[in-house]
């Protein structure tokens, strides 16, 4: 295969197509707005890809206190601990929305990297990206304000960027939850939230989802030095 060809190849490579025509080891799964997906301690032998819906990456310490640890959107993969050798799951998931998922074993996961190398490379690149993350969490965490704190993460569940369009957060996270993700109380992010509301960077739309809607003149909190 030439370089024209193999470049041609790997842009139009959909890894959603290719998964789903994995044969033996791959099923799909419809998991229910707030029903488990997989428990901390549970045996660590498939991957999944989120296909459509939100997912809660949850864990639970010693003492029992839970810590929400990301919020994952569709096209993403999460439990890939499994094909590095964890033998049980370090963490919980959860649907946070209603879910399309596929689940792949182990081996069949192993085999579709090693047969197919457009996958493998955008696996490879979803992992780093999923490093880098960790460690902007890190930064974040050490170094900014709980306020530019959480206005990074609403920034982030909105998807900000992807094509200059904010996104409507669904569903509703509760405070509680953002706190956990920021590392500060639940009053702390009442009261930014009603800041960041007067100031009308963030609006609720309100219903049965209780959306939120985020904008762009939220990034003036996370830039403002």
């Amino acid at each position: 295969m030439n370089v024209t060809a193999a470049s041609k190849k790997t842009r139009t490579f959909n890894p959603a197509i290719f998964l789903a025509t994995i044969g033996e080891g791959r099923r799909t799964l419809a998991v229910s707005r707030r029903k488990s997906i997989f428990v901390q301690g549970d045996e660590a032998d498939a991957v999944f890809y989120i296909q459509k819906g939100k997912v809660r990456l949850t864990v639970v310490s010693k003492i029992g206190k839970e810590a929400t640890i990301g919020i994952l959107n569709e096209g993403v993969f999460f439990g890939e601990g499994a094909l590095a050798g964890q033998a049980l799951r370090m963490g919980s998931a959860a649907a946070m929305t209603d879910c399309h998922l596929l689940r792949i074993e182990k081996k069949a996961m192993m085999q579709a990297l090693h047969r197919e190398h457009a996958l493998s490379d955008m696996f490879v690149a979803y992992l780093l990206a999923r490093n880098v993350r960790y460690e902007e969490d890190l930064v974040d965490q050490l170094f900014n304000s709980s306020e530019k704190r959480l206005a990074r993460i609403l920034l982030m569940l909105a998807h900000f960027g992807k094509e200059g369009v904010p996104e409507t957060v669904v569903p509703k996270i509760s405070q509680e939850t953002l706190a956990e993700m920021i590392g500060t109380t639940r009053s702390r992010v009442s009261f930014f939230m009603n800041r960041f509301r007067k100031l009308g960077f963030i609006q609720y739309a309100g219903g049965t989802e209780g959306g939120l809607q985020v904008h762009s003149s939220l990034l003036n909190v996370v830039l403002h030095d």
